[in-house]
């Protein structure tokens, strides 16, 4: 099973003012962003390179002058065919005469995404953008009850938006069911760009354990779609909602499933006395003094010797393994106890 390290990488890469504590503040960072964005499409002509206290900028015919951030300056350079660091080199008057001779003058148009007297991105005629919103939308119609995974050994959150993207990690902590005597629990990543820094996309998973560097570890059932900011890409969203959706309506039916299981457990008797449980238990490959500790702890409680008494107690003696290969292989032992009750 692959260990899965897309939220971990984000752990390390993200500054704090890119993290969120919950994903309502996640949404509303969204949704304030793109209120308060406006794109302008303009002639190629129309968009002209100026100095801006000291800096390069760009002015927009009809419209006033906007800075540039790193990643629109670049995208700036991409345009006019000019290697960025070369331009960084130069002086801004140079900068600024270099991009006025190398800029395009074709009648295709230049659609420039703009903020708060700053350029977010600029892009040609067929680049179609999707809004942060349009993708955590999906989240809150098809996977509302999901919650950021436990915070990272840093503080981070598995939640972020920066001015070049967004990237989502939610988990549903309070479904954790039987896969092939396996205990797993579902969870996703979702990430867009508005400003075509990365594609837009999703990938859901089942997943064992979750470590404070936010790696997945031994994941199952990966499903993993995204696509480019090109023509038709509002279409990505559908399928998107649709990967969602299977995720959630297989963890309901696993749910319904388990929670069958765990009553059956509790109604199948392993008999009436310690020896009848120890004999019951044997052979599932579980220590003959961790059986007898299981037995011992079932005779305290009024439940009697059942299979999800079994269970219980020798969960409960599993969580003493130090190494969480050993533990993980052990907790696959006694999923297989719960056959008893089918």
């Amino acid at each position: 099973m692959p260990n899965l390290k897309k939220a971990s990488y984000q752990l390390f890469a993200r500054p704090e003012d890119e993290r969120f504590p919950d994903f309502d503040s996640l949404y509303e960072h969204c949704a304030s962003a793109q209120k308060e964005s406006q794109v302008h499409w303009k002639a190629p002509t129309q968009v002209i390179p100026v100095a801006m206290h000291g800096n390069l900028g760009l002015k927009l015919t009809g419209d006033s002058a906007y800075t540039l951030n790193d990643w629109s300056f670049g995208q700036a350079c991409s345009i006019a065919s000019i290697n960025k660091e070369t331009v960084n080199r130069l002086k801004t008057e140079t900068a600024v005469q270099v991009l006025l001779e190398t800029m395009p003058v074709g009648e295709k148009p230049i659609q420039v995404l703009t903020k708060a007297g700053q350029v977010r991105s600029i892009h040609g005629a067929s680049y179609t953008r999707l809004y942060d919103c349009d993708v955590l939308n999906i989240v809150m119609d098809e996977a509302s009850d999901f919650t950021p995974p436990p915070v990272g050994f840093n503080g981070a959150t598995g939640l972020y938006a920066g001015e070049q993207d967004m990237f989502a990690f939610m988990v549903d902590n309070d479904s954790w069911v039987d896969i092939d005597g396996e205990q797993f629990a579902p969870g996703f990543f979702i990430w867009n760009s508005e400003v075509g820094r990365r594609t837009v996309g999703i990938e859901t998973f089942w997943f064992q354990r979750i470590c404070g560097n936010h790696i997945v570890w031994e994941a199952t059932e990966v499903v993993s779609y995204k696509r480019k900011h090109t023509a038709n890409v509002a279409d990505a969203l559908g399928e998107m909602r649709m990967i969602l959706r299977q995720l959630v309506d297989k963890r309901d039916q696993r749910k319904d499933a388990f929670a069958y299981a765990i009553k059956q457990s509790m109604n199948t008797s392993l008999g009436s006395t310690p020896e009848d449980a120890t004999k019951a238990l044997t052979g599932f490959g579980i220590g003959v003094g961790h059986i007898k500790a299981a037995v011992a702890s079932m005779s305290t409680h009024s439940g009697g010797f059942t299979v999800f008494g079994a269970v219980d107690a020798l969960t409960r003696i599993s969580r003493q393994i130090v190494y969480a290969g050993d533990r993980a292989a052990y907790d696959s032992k006694i999923g297989t106890i719960l056959s008893l009750a089918s």
